[in-house]
C-alpha cells in the first residue's frame, strides 16, 4: 500500500468485500487471547465486546449487525436518537471495540480457531459451541411460542360473537291509545272532499299578416 493518504482512502473505499470482512476486526480480551493464541479476530453478529472508545465507552452487549459496506458494527443497546425523535443504531468502528465472548456457533471460525490448538482446548471449544448452540433453540423457541400464543389470542378474539345491544323498551301507558277501528261508526263522521275547480280556457288573439301591397295601400 502507498505511503500517500489518498492512496490509502481509494484503496479503503474501493477494497472488495472479501478484504473489507477481514478489515472489520477487533483485539481479543486477556483471557481469550491466552485460550486462543491470537491477538485479534473479525467481528460476527453475536459476539459480545466492550466499547472501548466514545460516549458509549464501557459498554458491553452481542452484536446485532456487520456493515461490510461501510465497515461499521451496530451493538444491541447503542443508539441515538434522531431530529424526529426516533430511535436508530449508532455504527461503530470495530477499531473500538474489545471481544470478551466469541461467538463459535459457526463451524468454519470453530475449525480455524482449533488449528494450532491443544486436545484439551479443542474439547473447550466444542463444549462451548454446543452450549450456545442449544441456547439459540431456545431462544427460538420461545419467539415461536410467543408468536403462537399472539395468534391465538387474536383467533380468540375473532371468534368472540359481538355483545348484543340492549333495547330500553319503553313503560307501559295505562291508557292505550284509541285506533280508527275501536271508534264507533255513529261518531265518525264523513268529511267531504272537495274538487279542484278548472280555470276557463282563454283563446289566444289571432294576428294577421299583413303583405306589401296592404301595407302600400294603407299608406296611400
Amino acid at each position: 500500500m502507498s505511503i500517500k493518504p489518498r492512496k490509502q482512502r481509494y484503496t479503503l473505499y474501493n477494497a472488495p468485500l472479501h478484504k473489507k470482512r477481514k478489515w472489520i476486526s477487533s483485539h481479543l480480551a486477556e483471557n481469550l487471547l491466552l485460550k486462543y493464541d491470537r491477538r485479534s479476530l473479525p467481528v460476527v453478529k453475536g459476539d459480545t465486546v466492550k466499547i472501548m472508545r466514545g460516549s458509549f465507552r464501557g459498554h458491553e452487549d452481542k452484536i446485532s449487525k456487520v456493515n461490510v459496506q461501510d465497515q461499521t458494527v451496530e451493538i444491541e443497546g447503542v443508539t441515538i436518537t434522531t431530529a424526529k425523535g426516533t430511535k436508530i443504531a449508532k455504527p461503530l468502528h470495530a477499531s473500538t471495540l474489545l471481544i470478551t465472548k466469541l461467538n463459535v456457533t459457526d463451524k468454519w471460525r470453530r475449525h480455524k480457531l482449533e488449528s494450532g490448538l491443544s486436545e484439551t482446548a479443542k474439547k473447550e471449544i466444542e463444549k462451548e459451541a454446543a452450549e450456545q448452540l442449544k441456547a439459540l433453540e431456545a431462544e427460538k423457541k420461545a419467539a415461536e411460542d410467543a408468536a403462537k400464543a399472539e395468534e391465538k389470542l387474536k383467533e380468540e378474539e375473532q371468534k368472540e360473537p359481538a355483545v348484543k345491544e340492549e333495547t330500553i323498551t319503553p313503560p307501559e301507558t295505562l291508557a292505550e291509545p284509541i285506533t280508527k277501528e275501536e271508534i264507533p261508526a255513529e261518531k265518525v263522521e264523513e268529511i267531504p272532499v272537495e274538487q279542484p275547480k278548472k280555470k276557463p280556457a282563454t283563446k289566444k288573439p289571432t294576428t294577421k299578416k299583413t303583405t306589401k301591397k296592404e301595407k302600400e295601400e294603407g299608406e296611400t
